[in-house]
Order: C-alpha cells, then structure tokens, then sequence
C-alpha cells in the first residue's frame, strides 16, 4: 500500500509540475506585455499574484492568513520571512495583501521568460557571489523603499536543509537600518512538509502565514545592526517554536 501511494503521489506531482511549467509561461508573457503599457509595475505584481494563487490550486495547498492587523495601509515595510520550501514564494506572492518588490537571488532572473518577467516588474536582482553587485542591489532596494515600495527578503538566503531556521545573512538588516522602515517578521508554518527541500513530491495540505508585529529599525545604525538581527531572530524563532508545539510543522 505504501508504494502504491507513493506512485500516485508522484503521477500528482508530475501533472503538477506540467500545470505550473504552463501557468508560468503564460502568466510571465502576460506580464512582460502588462508592463510595456503600465508603469511603476504594480498592475504586473497583481498579475504575479493571480499566477502564485494558480499554482498553489494545482498543488491544492490551502493558506491561512494571521496577523493582517499588524499592517498600516499605506506604510512600507521590509517583510522577513523564514524559508523552508520553493512553496514559500507562491504563498507570498498570493496572500501577503499589499504591494512589495523581492529581493532575490541573481540564479531565479536567469530563468527564461520569468526571469525577464521578473525584471520588468521591478523585483531586485543580488548577486552574493559579486560584492560590488551586491552592495549595488542593496543601495537599489533602499532608494526603493524610500519611495514607499515594501520589499520582501528571506534573511536566512536560502531554503533550510531541516526543519529549523539557518542563521541569518547581513544584508537585509544593511538595508533595514539604512532606509528606517520597519521590519515585519513573517512565519510560514507547513511548508517544509509540503515541498521538502531536495524532493521531488508535493503533498496537500494547509500552510499558515503569520504575520507578526513591526519592529522599528530607525533606532539602530549600521555598528548596532547585530542587536537588531538578535531581535528579529529571537521574535521569529519564538513563533516557529510554537507552531512546532502546535503540530504546524515548518
């Protein structure tokens, strides 16, 4: 019975991944078009959002949102969220209500079609391998944010291998103290179970995201960012220890 279960999962997954490869084709060509007449790419990010709620129908992944009192129309803020699986991204981009740009990886904008796509809606390119790149991007991003545009950033860089969260990189408190917006601790709970890191299956199932309470960067400078990093970690792993108690498994 255990095999047979998990030859039909993989039939799923397959079917999946061929309804997502045709989905985002589609949806990038659309919004490589949308951005040619629109400007400021805010009509092209609703596009993205339409094809993250597609994607996550393909995989019949249910998401619960909390915490949406915790946000100030109007305010711009930099999200920080922890990253357990590719599921993340479409959660994201589908349920965290507001205008944001992300601050991603320089591999996903070589992707064809949706790395363009990408670029046209005015995501951020870094490059971490490239310093001088890097500090560019950032300087970038908080020219961004000064002008009112939030911006969306895994501060661990990359997909965790377990079920904890990695250490956090530098660079997006650089840009949380350089701008002196606020920063918004985000949790994703079940999606490490959905789409496990270095697996090729994906599960159904329900995700929460839970967005938690501003934590002000305006009082801390470059020399103090190492206590704002103490901070937003310990806020952050004080809500995933939780929803691992809970049973919601990160």
């Amino acid at each position: 019975m255990p095999l047979i279960a998990n030859d039909i999962l993989m039939a799923r997954t397959s079917i999946i991944i061929l309804g997502t490869i045709f989905v985002t084709v589609f949806m990038a060509v659309m919004i490589i078009l949308v951005s040619f007449v629109t400007a400021g790419g805010d009509t092209a990010h609703k596009l993205g959002r339409i094809w993250a709620k597609c994607l996550l129908a393909l995989g019949n992944i249910r998401v619960t949102v909390k915490g949406l009192s915790n946000l100030k129309p109007g305010r711009s803020y930099i999200y920080m969220a922890n990253h357990m699986s590719n599921a993340d991204i479409p959660v994201l981009q589908a349920y965290l209500p507001v205008q944001f740009r992300w601050l991603a990886k320089a591999e996903l904008y070589k992707i064809p079609i949706f790395g363009y796509a990408m670029k046209r809606t005015g995501y951020i390119s870094i490059d971490r391998s490239n310093r001088k790149s890097a500090i560019e991007s950032l300087d970038k991003a908080t020219k961004i944010i000064r002008n009112g545009v939030s911006v969306v950033i895994f501060p661990e860089g990359t997909r965790s291998h377990t079920h904890d969260v990695q250490p956090f990189k530098k660079g997006g408190f650089f840009l949380a103290v350089d701008s002196g917006v606020p920063i918004i601790p985000i949790i994703i709970h079940g999606t490490g179970r959905i789409m496990p890191k270095k697996q090729m299956l994906i599960k159904p199932g329900n995700v929460t995201l839970e967005i938690l309470k501003p934590i002000e960067s305006s009082d801390y400078t470059r020399k103090t960012k190492d206590d704002l990093i103490k901070k937003v970690r310990h806020v952050i792993l004080e809500s995933f220890e939780k929803g691992k108690k809970n049973g919601s498994l990160c």
